[in-house]
């Protein structure tokens, strides 16, 4: 095995006597270089981008959301709070009320959805971080206000600055009511908006926040929640966490965390990758057929070294293993090569920010392409190339060593 990595090595690094070689063994290194450095570059920014958006959800997502296996609603005081306090990490507990509703304000109506939240919502969330207009104000004394999105926002042209029109909010009665009379069909409360947050546009779009007491006079309800939201400690551990909620809930409630309230946004970004992932090995697959070409000319032009070993004794697989670890070093060469060159653009995009996202400052969240480095994605690049280069050095040398017994130094 010393014998062939030394006379490869040789022949990757040695003069040789056509220039045409050296040349084409130029281009397979910075063929699969350019591979693998698109490939790192392409999974870091992905990684970047799914950070950015995971953080916003997580801006307005709890850590976990209990909801009741049987029915809309259950009631709070039947919950076990105080247990689920107890566990370890589990920072508060806040019951919610979510319905559907009508909202109206001036001569604008608009359907989104009234989110009632407890009292400790305002301490225990982000929610505060996002707001950008108004204040973060939900209950003052016995007077009511709401945080909307800044969608809703929009769409029903509300402005916060004005004391004199409350957003009226009208949800169906309870029971019967009679359908063809709007106002014995539909409770109806007014409320007036203190501040506007912006997160992103599916919530932007959809919700308005509101106090609990709020919510459930609106709905006609004494103590009963749709959901209960739990907020973990920093540092805690989730998967510890919710195995402990579930032995405590039992099977009559549903613990869903962070990936289980959003699994079909993780699903479409994990396929996004992979295909993306996908396509750029199906390019450097095309380009290593410059290696294929490099081995096959190089092999041709050492047909009388290859007779030399053979007068020596030399076997038909010494020449193989000669040949394929000369391929191996340019697959090598060429990942370490392009790893390292990822690495140095990922650096100054993640520092500096070299490639904006295009439009005015302020027009997106982030003004350049997020970045984010994971040490399983080098991994795997780099194994990539490796393999890839491997499958284009096996067909070159299993077909010209094929011919290893017609070879002679005449």
């Amino acid at each position: 095995m010393q014998l062939s990595f030394y006379i490869a090595k040789r022949y990757l690094i040695s003069k040789k006597s056509h220039n045409l070689i050296n040349v084409i063994s130029l281009i397979s290194v910075i063929g699969q270089a350019v591979g693998a450095a698109a490939l790192i570059i392409v999974l870091s920014v992905f990684n970047g981008f799914e950070d950015v958006i995971t953080s916003l959800y997580n801006t307005f997502d709890p850590d976990f959301v209990v909801t009741a296996m049987k029915g809309k609603t259950f009631n709070e005081q039947a919950f076990p709070e105080k247990k689920i306090l107890a566990i370890s990490g589990v920072k508060a507990v806040s019951g919610v009320v979510e319905e559907d509703a009508l909202f109206k304000y001036a001569d604008k109506q608009y359907i989104a959805r009234i989110k009632g939240v407890s009292e400790n919502y305002t301490r225990v969330s982000r929610l505060d971080s996002i707001i950008i207009d108004g204040t973060m104000t939900l209950q003052e004394g016995a007077a009511n206000f709401a945080v909307v999105g800044a969608g809703v926002a929009w769409y029903l042209n509300i402005n916060i600055n004005n004391i004199r029109d409350l957003l009226s909010v009208y949800v169906p009665k309870r029971g019967k009511a009679s359908s063809f009379n709007f106002t014995s069909a539909f409770n109806q409360e007014g409320i007036h908006p203190a501040g506007v947050f912006s997160v992103q546009q599916e919530f932007d779009e959809k919700y308005v926040i509101v106090p609990l007491r709020f919510a459930r006079k609106l709905l006609d309800y004494s103590d009963e929640v749709t959901s209960i939201e739990i907020f973990l400690k920093p540092g805690a551990a989730p998967d510890v966490v919710q195995s402990k909620i579930n032995e405590i809930l039992g099977p009559h409630y549903e613990t869903r965390n962070r990936l289980q309230q959003n699994q079909a946004l993780y699903k479409v970004l994990k396929s996004e990758r992979l295909v993306i992932f996908l396509l750029l090995v199906f390019i450097l697959i095309l380009a290593s057929f410059n290696m294929v070409g490099s081995l096959s000319i190089l092999i041709v032009e050492k047909l009388k070294d290859i007779a030399v070993l053979k007068s020596m004794g030399a076997g038909k697989s010494l020449v193989r293993k000669i040949f394929t670890l000369e391929g191996l070093l340019i697959s090598l060469s060429g990942s370490i090569a392009g790893l390292a060159l990822g690495l140095i653009l990922l650096q100054l995009q993640q520092h500096y920010g070299l490639v904006g996202l295009g439009g005015r400052e302020g027009d997106f969240i982030i003004n350049a392409y997020p970045v984010k480095m994971v040490l399983s994605d080098f991994i795997y690049v780099f194994f990539t190339v490796l393999v890839i280069g491997l499958l284009a050095t096996w067909y070159p040398v299993r077909y010209l060593t094929g011919k290893y017994e017609d070879i002679s130094l005449r």
